[in-house]
């Protein structure tokens, strides 16, 4: 009986990293448009929601996963604290500790500072493009359904009343990189680790 309930979850495991390497890439490298894939098929295959994109089959990008550090800093304990020039984002926890992600943000030009809390948090978020971003990028849908191909991931925690969100990404390896237009990217299963450890009205502070 053991050996059969381990069998189930190593196919489990294996059928969820099959699905996402057979997954189509999200974005067209040539021309920059968004693929909208076919993860539909992903979904109905998995009761609970999309699987998180197996660690193993994130590019190697050199960025870490959640790390419990010393943080000196002035902000409660359950702050959110975002530093920019160090690409990291800091839960802070008691006795002057933090737990830090690598996150991506904004590139030249698109970059941010300033206090917000979380307004709305969404598991596998539909993305709207703003309509700059439109204006930029007529390519893009005006709508696209949440989803392992959309460039929000696995979930999203929103920012006051602006356009920015602390998200997942279908593009990890742009995590630690200075390439959005103002939000914070994650990888799936960090923003999920994130997710569930904060809620609606925690306090973001941006450096």
């Amino acid at each position: 009986m053991l050996f059969l309930f381990g069998f189930a979850g190593l196919w489990g495991e294996t059928a969820a990293a099959q699905l996402w390497e057979d997954a189509p890439p999200a974005v067209d490298r040539k021309t920059g448009s968004v693929k909208m894939g076919d993860g539909y098929l992903d979904f109905l295959l998995q009761p609970s929601g999309y699987p998180p994109r197996p660690a193993e089959n994130y590019p190697k990008s050199g960025v870490t996963g959640p790390t419990v550090v010393r943080y000196a800093t002035g902000e409660a304990p359950g702050t959110i604290v975002i530093e920019t020039q160090r690409r990291a984002l800091f839960l802070v926890q008691d006795n002057g500790k933090a737990i830090r992600y690598a996150v991506g943000v904004g590139r030249e030009g698109f970059g941010w500072s300033g206090t917000e809390y979380i307004s709305a948090k969404r598991e596998w978020p539909d993305w709207r493009p703003p309509a700059d971003m439109l204006a930029r990028r007529p390519d893009l849908p005006v709508h696209m359904p949440g989803g392992p191909d959309n460039p929000l991931g696995a979930r999203a925690l929103y920012l006051g009343d602006t356009l920015y969100r602390i998200h997942g990404s279908n593009e990890p390896e742009t995590v630690g990189q200075q390439s959005s237009s103002g939000c914070f990217r994650m990888r799936n299963e960090d923003v999920i680790d994130l997710y569930r450890r904060v809620k609606v009205g925690t306090k973001v502070v941006v450096l």
